[in-house]
C-alpha cells in the first residue's frame, strides 16, 4: 500500500510580541513538534518528522513550507529519511519553501540515504519574494557503506530549484559506472552535499564575498578540501558542494560553513538544533 501525505507549515511574526509562530496541517504520516525558542521568540525551531521512516515505491510526501513577512523559522528533521528499494514504482519527496518578504528560513533536514534498487526523487523549489533570505542544504548518501551495503541498483533523481535564477538537476544512475565512479563524475564518493544560501534580491557583491571567503577557509582547513568548492553561480545564490565517501565529514563541514554564514549574513550565532544531539 502507497502513501501520500502531505505538510503544509506557516511562520507568521506576531508583531505585538516580537515573535515567530509556527502552524500547521498535515494529511498522513506527517507532523511538525512542538515550536522551540533556543535563540528567544524571533526564531521559531521546528522538528518534521514522518512515522514510518522512510519511502518505498508509490509513495509520496509534499512538504510546503511559508514564511510570512517578518517570521525567521528553523525546520530539521531528528534522523536520516529513507528511499528504500522498489518493484518499480517511484518515491517522490516535492517540498516547496515560499518565503514573503523580509522572511527568513533555514530548511536543515538530515540526509537522504538511498537504499539499493531505490527509484527516488527529490524535489526542492525555493521561493523568495525580494528582500527575504533562505539558507538550507541537501545531503544524499548512495546506499550504506559502513554496513556493507553499496548502491548497485536505483536512481536518485535530485532537482534544486530558485524559479528563474538557480537550477540543479541530476539523475544517478548506479549501473552508471563511468558516473559513479570516474574523476569526472562522483569519483568513488557516496555522498552527495549541497549548503545554499539564497535571496530574493542580489547580494551586495562586498557580504557575497566574504560569505565566500569564509567557507573556503573552512574547505580548505577540512578533510575534503580536494573534493569541495564554494561559488556564486547567480547574485543571488551561494553555493557550498561536497563529495564523500560518507555522510560524517560532508554534515560536519556544511554545519560548520553554515554557522559562519550565519554569524557573517546575519550576526546569528549557530544555535544548533537539540534534536541533532540525541
Amino acid at each position: 500500500m502507497s502513501w501520500h501525505a502531505r505538510l503544509d507549515l506557516n511562520y507568521t511574526h506576531d508583531e505585538a510580541h516580537k515573535r515567530s509562530v509556527a502552524r500547521f496541517g498535515h494529511n498522513g504520516p506527517l507532523r511538525i513538534l512542538q515550536s522551540l525558542y533556543p535563540e528567544g521568540d524571533a526564531i521559531c525551531h521546528n522538528v518534521l518528522i514522518h512515522p514510518p521512516g522512510g519511502l518505498v515505491g508509490g509513495d509520496t510526501l509534499d512538504i510546503e513550507v511559508h514564511a510570512a513577512r517578518g517570521s525567521h523559522g528553523l525546520v530539521t528533521t531528528p534522523g536520516a529519511s529513507r528511499f528504500y528499494r522498489s518493484e518499480g514504482e517511484i518515491a517522490l519527496q516535492n517540498t516547496r519553501l515560499v518565503l514573503d518578504e523580509g522572511a527568513r528560513l533555514e530548511w536543515l533536514p538530515l540526509e537522504a540515504i538511498c537504499y539499493s534498487a531505490c527509484r527516488a526523487e527529490n524535489r526542492l523549489r525555493i521561493e523568495p519574494a525580494a528582500g527575504a533570505e533562505f539558507m538550507g542544504w541537501d545531503v544524499a548518501a548512495l546506499g550504506l557503506p559502513g554496513a556493507g551495503q553499496p548502491f548497485e541498483r536505483g536512481s536518485l533523481l535530485q532537482h534544486i530549484e530558485v524559479p528563474g535564477v538557480w537550477l540543479e538537476r541530476g539523475r544517478i544512475d548506479a549501473a552508471d559506472t563511468r558516473l559513479m565512479n570516474s574523476p569526472l563524475g562522483l569519483a568513488g564518493q557516496r555522498c552527495l552535499a549541497s549548503l545554499f544560501f539564497v535571496a530574493g534580491s542580489p547580494i551586495e557583491r562586498a557580504r557575497r564575498e566574504v560569505a565566500l571567503d569564509v567557507a573556503r577557509g573552512l574547505v580548505e582547513a577540512s578533510g575534503l578540501r580536494a573534493s569541495a568548492g564554494v561559488t556564486s553561480p547567480h547574485a543571488e545564490v551561494i553555493v557550498l558542494r561536497v563529495l564523500a565517501p560518507v555522510v560524517e565529514p560532508a554534515m560536519q563541514l556544511l554545519r560548520q560553513v553554515w554557522g559562519a554564514w550565519r554569524a557573517t549574513l546575519w550576526q546569528l550565532e549557530a544555535s544548533t538544533p537539540r534534536i541533532w544531539a540525541m
